[in-house]
């Protein structure tokens, strides 16, 4: 990582290979939506020489957003991988989406990338969600730098921004937050910004200079020395004490002059470990430029300062049925461990696996085992088959390179893996692993949709299949209370996305409405019915009566069946036909067509015919009894009621409390999670909470997180119920 003027020769054309793990860099760029994230790795891959101009690759499509979707949405919407070369190092740069509805695609970038590179529009600031992903890195250590992009803006201020960055993701030592390089200012314009055209390195104390269109060195000038020192020393003082180096430390207290090689070794340490965050400042080429400002300081820290794939921890495995087994290691001669992280389908190649590979080699056209576990209750199944491997490449915008094979630490497309989905462990047929799945956001927010037309409804299954196949962050729901097909989704952007990719890649046009709860009907009070169920039309007849009592039972209780008949009324062979046709009744409703529940039904009397009583006659018996004893009282509507967990910032506990309170909500409690943030718990009906997913975005400004857990049924306030049946009756 050392900070000299570099030059690299282009790699446009050609995919991108390294032969030992060491040689190996992934990094994904986090950062949310609009902070530059693509425009960066546009300009790193100009920088590297592995494109010609600024995001194009030979075709001239875009590098990083090349999905027509992206086009159209004019955002990222998938995780997308681009891999450049610099010097020795093949670096695989991890594009994620920024917007809060595609959280599934970041994680899967994070499982696959050994550091993170945290992307902060100095126009913007530091978003909240930016905060929370932080947090989530600081817990398992992953090394991390900032990059401040959008100094052109006109109230844009590296100084300011790099203090907000350490003010907010610095936590209790924000010295281990401080820049590298310092911003070269050249004279203001007419609206008094004075343009970015160089950096000052502050371990060097040489100054490289973007002004030309390519990256020139010198140094400083006497005005520009005095920008250093300050800087510079609090910089030295952080990196040792980050990198726990004593020795140095007393050198340095003690007045000793520290060479620039033993700096940047200390810094290379603190970075790979995790505990020091350099500050870099980048823009994208100007037109005609090799060079963005800040690319070639970023690749020099990536291939310098961030961890090979050696260094990094993989997950725990087992076997497929659980047992545990040893530890990987990141070798590209141990036993076959990799784990697909993205799952696309490419309308001429078909299906393309993103594996990432933490050890062992994988080759075309070898037969591996697939492993997948765990994501039941998202609409998938688990499976343990071999498939034989495809071509392997790597992608570069649109096109696939072709790869002879790929190593352990590397990132690689696999075709023609039909049964294969995201999250699933790919490993050898006679040694079959699986990995430990990495954390997945739960989809909140439901969809109910219906095929558009006959011939949709032919290929709305297997279109279904293939989209949550793809993209473990969705849900998959075919409830059978409501009739509806429910697909759940992280918010509305993910659920236009999902649709468009139905229609578009799988020929599936559908329709969306209304979504409906699961509601329930219990008797108000106690009732008596008769069923009688009588016809002679010439021939074998029907002949069946039974009178029964229905008595309201607590929540929970289902629905008991109590016989009472006393002389024979009822023969017993049609007892269990009465109360065949009262749960068949009791299934369907009695009032506005949900289940009936929680009711005590008590067969008291009846009447049969020898020749003409059946067991169908004494069912039909036994639902009339039921409607008709419903026909005497109310009828009660229950309502679904989740216990709702909502993690805030403490600043918005009060909004949340409130708002919670306004949807019939009831705060059992909160509690302290960690720093500065409360979680909320509160019982509410599922009623109020269809759209909470988007509400709670906009009511903690993206901060804000729930999950909720069905408990019980509770009866519908009278005036909500009698609204409800309005509408239903009215088919709104």
């Amino acid at each position: 990582m050392s900070e000299k003027s570099s030059t690299h020769p282009g790699a446009a054309g050609r995919a991108s290979t390294a032969d030992q793990p060491t040689a190996l860099r992934n990094v994904v760029l986090v950062g949310h939506s609009g902070s530059g994230k693509t425009t960066l790795v546009e300009a790193l891959a100009l920088a590297s020489g592995a494109v010609n101009r600024a995001g194009r690759v030979e075709d001239g499509g875009c590098l990083s957003d090349y999905d027509d979707i992206e086009h159209r949405q004019q955002r990222s919407v998938q995780l997308s991988l681009v891999p450049v070369d610099w010097g020795e190092v093949k670096i695989n740069l991890l594009d994620t989406p920024g917007y809060a509805d595609f959280v599934g695609e970041l994680r899967a970038g994070l499982r696959a990338a050994d550091a993170a590179l945290f992307v902060v529009s100095a126009a913007d600031g530091v978003a909240g969600a930016t905060r929370m992903v932080w947090d989530e890195c600081a817990a398992v250590g992953m090394p991390r730098a900032l990059v401040i992009t959008h100094l052109e803006a006109s109230r844009a201020d590296f100084d300011e921004m790099t203090e907000r960055c350490r003010s907010a993701l610095g936590g209790e030592d924000p010295d281990a937050v401080l820049p590298l390089y310092l911003p070269l200012y050249g004279r203001p314009g007419a609206d008094g910004h004075a343009p970015v055209h160089g950096l000052i390195g502050l371990l060097s104390q040489r100054v490289f200079d973007y002004s030309s269109g390519e990256r020139t060195e010198r140094a400083p000038t006497e005005d520009e020395l005095p920008l250093i020192e300050a800087a510079r020393n609090r910089l030295i003082e952080g990196i040792i004490a980050e990198s726990e180096d004593e020795s140095l430390m007393d050198r340095y207290l003690g007045g000793e002059e520290i060479d620039i090689k033993t700096l940047t070794g200390d810094l290379e340490t603190a970075v790979a470990r995790g505990t020091f965050h350099p500050v870099l400042a980048a823009a994208p080429a100007a037109e005609g430029a090799k060079q963005g400002l800040g690319t070639v300081e970023l690749l020099e820290l990536i291939t310098g300062g961030f961890p090979t794939p050696v260094e990094r921890e993989a997950p725990a495995v087992t076997t497929p049925d659980g047992a545990p087994r040893p530890a990987l290691s990141c070798d590209p001669d141990g036993p076959l461990a990799a784990e697909v992280v993205k799952t696309s389908s490419d309308p001429y190649v078909g299906r393309i696996s993103l594996v990432r590979l933490f050890s062992g080699t994988l080759r075309p056209d070898e037969t591996v085992h697939v492993s997948g576990h765990g994501l039941q209750d998202r609409g998938h199944e688990d499976h343990d088959v071999d498939e034989r491997v495809g071509a392997l490449s790597t992608p570069f915008g649109k096109q696939q390179r072709p790869l002879s094979k790929a190593i352990a630490g590397d990132l690689a497309c696999v075709a023609k893996l039909s049964r294969a989905e995201t999250g699933d462990t790919l490993s050898g047929k006679d040694d079959p692993l699986l990995m430990e799945p990495w954390t997945m956001p739960d989809p909140l927010l439901p969809v109910a949709i219906r095929a558009h037309s006959k011939a949709d409804e032919d290929k709305l299954s297997q279109g279904l299949a293939r989209l949550v196949a793809e993209d473990p962050t969705m849900r998959l729901e075919h409830n059978q209370d409501t009739h509806q097909v429910v697909l759940w989704c992280l918010g509305e952007a993910h659920v236009d996305v999902a649709l468009e990719r139905l229609r578009t890649r799988y020929g599936v046009q559908v329709d969306t409405v209304a979504h409906k709860v699961s509601l329930r009907e219990t008797f108000g009070a106690h009732a008596a019915g008769r069923g009688r169920h009588v016809k002679q039309s010439g021939g074998h007849g029907q002949f069946a009566i039974c009178e029964i009592e229905v008595e309201p039972l607590p929540g929970g209780s289902g629905i008991e069946f109590v016989d009472k008949v006393v002389g024979g009324a009822v023969p017993r062979q049609f007892i269990p036909s009465v109360e065949k046709g009262v749960r068949t009744q009791a299934a369907r409703g009695v009032a506005a067509g949900h289940p009936l529940v929680d009711i005590r039904v008590t067969l008291l009397d009846g009447k049969a015919h020898s020749v003409d009583s059946s067991d169908a006659a004494f069912q039909t018996a036994g639902a009339l009894a039921l409607r008709e004893a419903a026909g005497e009282v109310r009828i009660d509507l229950l309502e679904p009621v989740s216990e709702v967990s909502v993690m805030v910032p403490d600043d918005f506990v009060g909004q949340v409390m409130s708002d919670l309170s306004g949807r019939r909500g009831r705060v059992v409690g909160t509690e302290q999670s960690g720093a500065g943030r409360t979680v909320v718990r509160a019982e509410v009906p599922e009623i109020e909470i269809d759209r909470y997913a988007i509400d709670l975005r906009s009511l903690s400004h993206g901060t804000g997180r729930f999950s909720r857990v069905h408990l019980r049924h509770e009866p519908m306030p009278p005036q909500l119920a009698d609204k409800w049946r309005e509408e239903a009756e009215n088919g709104a």
